[in-house]
């Protein structure tokens, strides 16, 4: 039953992570962009970023739970 729970959850955390838009490249890494970009998340974008910390928590609880039941 766990590795069920754990299968949806990273099927759901893989789905949040690519439907994210990316506001910057790689070039913002190596000071291409400058700090002036502000990113406001607003509506449906909220939401993904929400559920995306919400699951990776999840994800990382239950894998700590599975490594010490088993």
């Amino acid at each position: 039953m766990l590795e069920t729970i754990h299968v949806i959850i990273s099927v759901l955390l893989c789905i949040c992570i690519v439907v994210q838009t990316r506001s910057s490249g790689l070039s913002a890494v190596f000071g291409g962009s400058g700090a002036a970009n502000v990113v406001q998340r607003r509506g449906a974008e909220k939401l993904i970023f929400k559920a995306t910390i919400y699951l990776s928590v999840a994800f990382f609880a239950l894998t700590i739970v599975r490594w010490y039941v088993y």
